[in-house]
């Protein structure tokens, strides 16, 4: 057995004195011992409370045997797709394969099925009749009730009945796992495990479920028609209110009207000693010498050399699952963990000096986003940062800044950088500038990656993004902190198209801003509906599943003891989703071409398609060779200098001869962000 590794073979496990071991944890990704990698924090929680856990990583699924590796484990299988989910790690929002995947040996796709929870699920079922299957991870955390699967194009079943598993253990899992694992190994039946937070069970005994909410049936929410789909966002604009730890109530769903997928409320936030804790256990901080030979696992790459600081984001993008999965309310480590781990890294050979990150979700969130979180959780009804900053947010930027200063002291370290995302609306809330002159003076390699995402206030009130003014404005005192520092340094903002609420109008705004910067994205993100996103549910039923007082006529509508009329409207009461308001969803593939081709302009490859675009919506004005148009009349062979014509020249850093006048120094980056 290589030493310090769980074991990954059978050879392993008799290395490793084990004869049983107490679970088995299938995987799709390869096995990766660190702590940015779910498996490996999970499998080292449990082996420090005693139990013992052997890694069949990326199983052959099409060999029945695979499964049968270790044998039967004594308390059960854990089964996870890894830090993706499968299908999004499979294809393109085109639905195109992916030719790489980086969480396999040598980036080699093919390692896992599409669905990989689905399939090892099932695979288990067939061999291991009785033994407990609980699903973990990403892809059956977002899956665990009724959800629509842009893949298929249906909404499908709770991935709990799918896969014929016993539990999901959904969010961030330290606790709920140790949990199952106690119980497990007290004697109680897994079918007796209903109680734990932060799990998802099923039951076909109704009267059992006690202090719940009744969600539409399955039936209801699967249905293709305007019906059906409205059900579909009353039941997530449920869920959705019901992602907090401190307040949420018991969910539940019922299939054929005989078996019910019930949802017990979010296991709580740990905390910063917990945090501390999961962080400190004897993980190797490299992939398992098996994977060698193949040139180790891609995905590790820098992530070896950063630091997480943080989980959990209040930021609650409407694109995003963190709500769902992490949660709204931020967990931290404390300095004292982070730069043991810092010192820990400096110490390996391979360390050149460089701390690629330091952060999470979004990097400066060092605390909740205000003291009642901690007691009584995250409002319902109201967001921290959306539309405009909460009058209850605490924004503060001392305790991260504070981290880096000593971060950055530390014997060893050459370079402190911040890659993970940041939130410009909380950094412009904060009066005090300290942190964004020491951001731009020690933690940037000559670029910032920020996300405004659009510049359409009719995109970004659906995205739940702050206004556009509010990123000028940033980008405005971004680049007056750089000039007084002497920085040549610039934003390299990220940008996606086709998002609910985005018509050829808003793509053509975007356009027309890009070419006021005089800058061309070299990577444009189309809106890609995965699971548990709010996004997702307005692409799917064409509704806005926040507009229609989820939290009030809803819970009223189906909240009550199990067994009692759950079903009848209250009188005076109105369905939840009968205020929802209609959202335009660019769905057709052309016309989503068209939004992408429109960001990228000046790509020849996009000419006819950008063309399209302006003439449909009577745009000719913007088909010339005047300074505003985006496109001449005809398609050139060779690419035109539009920023030339315009008097204005793109140039490299420190270099303005060519124009003999200060110019604004957005250049195109060669770089891929």
């Amino acid at each position: 057995m290589a030493e310090g590794f769980l074991p990954v073979s059978r050879r392993e496990l008799k290395e490793s004195g084990i004869g049983q071991p107490d679970f088995v944890y299938v995987c799709g990704d390869a096995y990766v011992d660190h702590p940015s990698f779910g498996a490996a924090i999970i499998s080292r929680v449990l082996q420090s409370r005693g139990y013992t856990v052997a890694m069949l990583c990326q199983p052959d699924w099409r060999d029945p045997s695979s499964i049968e590796e270790f044998g039967e484990p004594r308390l059960g299988f854990l089964v996870s797709s890894g830090n993706m989910d499968s299908m999004v790690n499979h294809y393109t929002v085109n639905k195109k394969h992916r030719s790489r995947d980086a969480f396999s040996p040598g980036g080699v796709m093919g390692k896992r099925p599409d669905n990989a929870v689905v399939v090892y699920g099932n695979l288990i079922r067939r061999t291991f009749k009785k033994t407990p299957v609980i699903l973990g991870g990403l892809e059956a955390s977002l899956r665990r009730l009724s959800h629509y699967d842009y893949w298929s194009d249906k909404v499908r079943r709770s991935i709990l009945l799918d896969a014929g598993a016993d539990l999901i253990s959904y969010g961030m899992g330290e606790r709920s796992i140790v949990e199952i694992a106690d119980a497990l190994a007290s004697g109680l039946d897994v079918r007796d495990l209903t109680f734990i937070d932060g799990t998802v069970y099923k039951t076909r005994r109704e009267e059992d479920i006690y202090d719940a909410i009744r969600l539409p049936d399955h039936e209801e929410v699967c249905e293709p028609s305007s019906a059906g789909k409205r059900a579909y966002a009353e039941s997530f604009a449920l869920q959705h209110a019901n992602t907090d730890p401190f307040q949420a109530k018991r969910l539940y769903e019922a299939y054929g009207g005989r078996t019910f997928v019930v949802q017990n409320p979010p296991s709580k936030p740990l905390s910063m000693q917990e945090m501390d804790d999961v962080y400190a256990l004897p993980y190797m901080r490299t992939w398992h010498p098996v994977y060698d030979r193949a040139g180790g696992v891609p995905a590790l790459g820098e992530i070896r050399y950063s630091l997480t600081s943080n989980r959990g984001c209040y930021g609650d993008c409407n694109f995003c699952a963190l709500t769902f999965h992490e949660g709204r309310i931020v967990q931290v480590r404390s300095h004292e963990s982070i730069l043991r781990e810092a010192e820990q890294m400096i110490r390996e050979p391979d360390f050149k000096g460089n701390i690629y990150d330091v952060g999470g979700p979004t990097a400066e969130f060092r605390a909740p986003a205000c003291r009642k979180q901690l007691t009584q959780g995250a409002c319902k009804n109201r967001r921290c940062l959306f539309p405009e900053p909460c009058p209850n947010l605490e924004v503060d930027h001392r305790d991260y800044l504070s981290l880096l200063r000593k971060l950055r002291a530390l014997p060893g370290v050459k370079k402190v950088f911040v890659r993970s995302g940041f939130r410009f609306d909380y950094l412009l809330a904060d009066k005090d500038r300290t942190f964004l002159r020491e951001l731009c003076k020690y933690h940037i390699s000559g670029q910032l990656r920020v996300a405004p995402e659009h510049i359409s206030d009719n995109v970004l009130v659906r995205m739940g993004k702050p206004g556009n003014k509010v990123y000028r404005e940033f980008v405005r005192l971004f680049e007056q902190m750089n000039k007084k520092s002497g920085k040549d340094q610039y934003i390299v903002p990220y940008l996606m198209s086709s998002h609910p609420g985005s018509t050829l109008k808003d793509a053509i705004a975007l356009a027309e801003y890009i070419r006021e910067l005089g800058y061309m994205p070299e990577q444009v993100q189309d809106f890609y509906p995965t699971p548990g996103t709010v996004s997702t549910c307005m692409y799917y039923t064409g509704l806005d599943p926040l507009t229609g007082s989820p939290a009030g006529a809803g819970a009223e509508y189906r909240e009550g003891t199990a067994g009692n009329e759950q079903r009848k409207t209250a009188a005076g009461t109105k369905k939840t989703g009968a205020g929802m308001k209609p959202v335009y969803v660019p769905r057709d593939p052309h016309e989503k071409a068209m939004q992408r081709a429109l960001i990228q302009y000046r790509d020849p490859a996009n000419y006819e398609l950008v063309k399209e675009a302006l003439l449909r919506e009577g745009r000719q004005d913007l088909i010339g060779f005047g300074e505003k148009c985006l496109i001449p009349p005809r398609k050139i062979e060779k690419a035109a200098k539009p920023m030339a014509a315009r008097g204005r020249t793109r140039v490299p850093p420190g270099n303005n001869e060519k124009t003999g006048k200060e110019t604004r120094k957005w250049k195109h980056s060669k770089k891929k962000y």
